[in-house]
Order: structure tokens, then sequence, then C-alpha cells
């Protein structure tokens, strides 16, 4: 078994590859929640949908979000009635959303929604969200704080931001299957996302941390020199007092990893780092990082 800590793009692209190299029922997602939100009174979850949609084999892999060849009807209709919806939202997407929402309503964990929906799509990997809590990721702006998605989507990263807040009206707290599947693990894999948004969130729920102590963490890093492949992880880095780069990565998970890699291509050293080719352009690409990381998980 190895887990995965997973945000809505870098890793997918990883995890691309690992199912191709991997028993897939020996695969564990822990998958951030902290940037789902509520729209037209459906509940989206976009990093947990991206990780299901992939396994399905339904993702769309030239956006990394939504269905492959959705159709955007209700969306177009709900836009010309004059209500807004600042991201676009396909048919077949909108469709788990509103199941998810009704769940929600009904009082079901997350945890046990997202298993409905995987067991409904015929995924075999263990896809998990991050916590049963409701966690929100906002960035402080001049005008206040604004839901990530509002920053992200709606102002397409441009908004300049002084602070990113985790906002929860309880602390979150991993779920019990979460520190099972980490339990059952003989490494854990951080990927390639953005450590300020998807993967700190992850970190952050009660008693992830301590389930890793005993765990071989291997961490991928987002970044190639100071730029990030796909994303707003640079300004997100810097808004929290890191260095947007490898080095910055690596600062962040300090405490928590064994081994770090980084891209072949990086300008900037990190101490102790392995170097792979980690731009993942396309399948091949994915499967040979996939590989060669499962080699060094093996090494442990």
């Amino acid at each position: 078994m190895i887990t995965f800590l997973s945000g809505g793009t870098g890793t997918p692209k990883l995890l691309r590859g690992m199912q191709k190299v991997m028993d897939r029922h020996e695969i564990s997602v822990v998958v951030n929640t902290a940037e789902d939100i509520w729209i037209s009174g459906n509940h989206i979850s976009p990093d947990l949908d991206t990780v299901m949609y992939l396994f399905a084999g339904v993702l769309n892999t030239d956006t990394w979000w939504g269905v492959r060849n959705d159709t955007f009807t209700t969306h177009d209709e709900i836009t010309r009635m004059g209500l807004e919806e600042f991201i676009a939202i396909g048919d077949r997407d909108r469709g788990v959303h509103i199941a998810r929402g009704n769940m929600l309503r009904d009082g079901m964990r997350l945890t046990n929604i997202t298993k409905n929906l995987c067991d409904r799509f015929g995924v075999r990997e263990n896809v998990l969200p991050m916590s049963d809590t409701e966690v929100t990721t906002r960035v402080k702006t001049e005008l206040g704080l604004i839901h990530y998605q509002e920053y992200w989507v709606r102002g397409k990263g441009k908004i300049p931001i002084q602070g990113v807040i985790r906002c929860s009206k309880e602390p979150p707290e991993s779920s019990e299957e979460v520190l099972q599947a980490i339990e059952a693990s003989r490494t854990v894999i951080i990927g390639p996302s953005n450590p300020i948004t998807s993967i700190i969130p992850v970190l952050e729920c009660r008693g992830l941390k301590d389930a890793l102590k005993d765990k071989f963490v291997i961490a991928v890093s987002p970044f190639i020199g100071n730029t990030p492949v796909s994303g707003p992880a640079a300004a997100l880095m810097k808004a929290s007092g890191f260095e947007a780069t490898s080095a910055g990565t690596a600062a962040c998970y300090r405490d928590i990893v064994d081994l770090f890699i980084h891209d072949i291509r990086d300008p900037v050293e990190v101490k102790d780092a392995i170097r792979l080719d980690t731009l993942m352009t396309g399948e091949e690409k994915s499967i040979e990082l996939a590989e060669k990381i499962l080699k060094l998980a093996d090494r442990n």
C-alpha cells in the first residue's frame, strides 16, 4: 500500500502514471477539500472530483478538471437567466455536485459520500477526503478575505494577496479511514501539488502529522526554478512567507519528509534531494516518473 497526499492537478498527473504501474487496490489518496465551495446550491469538491474522474477514466485531461466531452447546457441557461456562476460547470459534473450536496444536507459524512460516488464510477482505488470537517481556504486581499476559488477562477490569480487563511468552525480532524490508510502504507508520497492550498491543509488535519512519523515520506516539488509547473503556487508561497522554489517547498515540509525530489532542470539546489524528470507532459512521462519513484520507495 502507498498513500498519496493530493491536490487537483500536479499529483493527479503523477497518479495517472501510478495507476499503470501499481495494483490499483494498493493506492490510497488523501485529497485536499479546503478548496470546496457551494455554487447554485450544489457542492463542488474540485480536487476530490479530479482524482475520482481520473481513476474512473472520464477526466478531461486537457484542463485537468471536469468530465471529458461534457456539455454545458445548464450552465449556459443559468447564465442566460441572469444568475452568476463564475465557474463553468458541465452537466455531468453538475450531477455529481447535486448528489453530493443532497447527501451532505442529509447528514452523511463526506468520507462516506466519496466512497458512494467512487463505487458508482467503478473506481477501485481508495479515495479519501482529508477530513469530514468543512474547511475553506481564503486569501487576504485589500478588499478583505475571499474564497480561494474567487481568487483563482474569477480573479484568474491576478489579485494581489497578502496572506492565506484557513477557516473552519472547528479544527479539522483526520478521519479514521485516512489514519487507517496511512497506517497500512509502507510509503506516503506528497505529490507535486500546490504546497500552500493543496498539501498543507491536509497536513493541518489533527492526527495526520503524527501518523506520518513512522512512515517513509517522499515529496515531489511542483517548482522548476521560481516557477510552478501549473497554478498560482508562487504567489501563494510568497504570501505565506516561503520562497517560491523547490527549496521553499522543502522548507514547507521540513519536519515531515525523508526524501525530496525535484526536477533535473531546476536551477535551485536542495540539500540531499534527488533529481528526476518531473515535467509530466503526457502519460508516458507520468509512467516513467512513477516507476522511478517506486524504485526509490522500494529502497527504504
